[in-house]
């Protein structure tokens, strides 16, 4: 086995490996959810950024699904499916644009995670106070699904901070695979 055949299998792991890892991502945000007792539910559609997250790692998956059949013929017969220069040429720059991507999922689901963890709790503290100083028996339930809320956004909060650093993982791993397309493409 030459520089080919181990270039082609570490591509072929490393595609199967982040695409694993980029569905685990997005299943992890997509079942990110909760309820409150009065029937209210928040998911993960509520917060574009976590939709932008679930986005970026389903277009990575599409993207890696369609590259598999391409990396396990090249893998196992040292040659392109294609030939001439157009397939290399497309994983050279289709790849660093996925992995661009994807980073900037990351970068999204990192920055609204954290923010909101920051932000939330001092926001709820006032709705509870203003809700509180009132008086109003009427603002009771309110008090209470406010506090519910505040005491339930943080584990949904944390799920989107693994959920986004899973979506780190995959990213780096396209980071290899586009290195490794780089030195593939040019060790003709």
């Amino acid at each position: 086995m030459g520089f080919k055949a181990n270039i082609g299998f570490a591509i072929l792991d490393l595609r199967i490996v982040t695409l694993l890892v980029l569905v685990a991502s997005a299943v992890l945000l997509v079942t990110d959810n909760y309820k409150l007792s009065d029937g209210d539910k928040t998911s993960f559609k509520d917060v574009f950024a976590y939709r932008y997250v679930v986005a970026t790692a389903a277009i990575g998956v599409v993207y890696l699904i369609l590259q598999l059949p391409f990396a396990i013929y090249y893998a196992y017969t040292e040659k392109r499916l294609i030939r001439g220069e157009l397939l290399p040429q497309f994983d050279f720059y289709a790849d660093k644009i996925v992995s661009l991507l994807l980073a900037s999922g990351v970068g999204a689901g990192f920055a609204v995670s954290f923010e909101l963890k920051k932000i939330l709790p001092d926001a709820f503290d006032v709705i509870i106070g203003i809700a509180q100083a009132t008086g109003n028996a009427d603002f009771d339930e309110t008090i209470q699904l406010f506090e519910q809320e505040k005491s339930k956004t943080p584990g949904f909060l944390n799920k989107g901070i693994i959920a986004s650093g899973i979506l780190l993982v995959g990213c780096l791993l396209m980071a290899i695979v586009s290195v490794l397309s780089s030195l593939n493409r040019s060790s003709k």
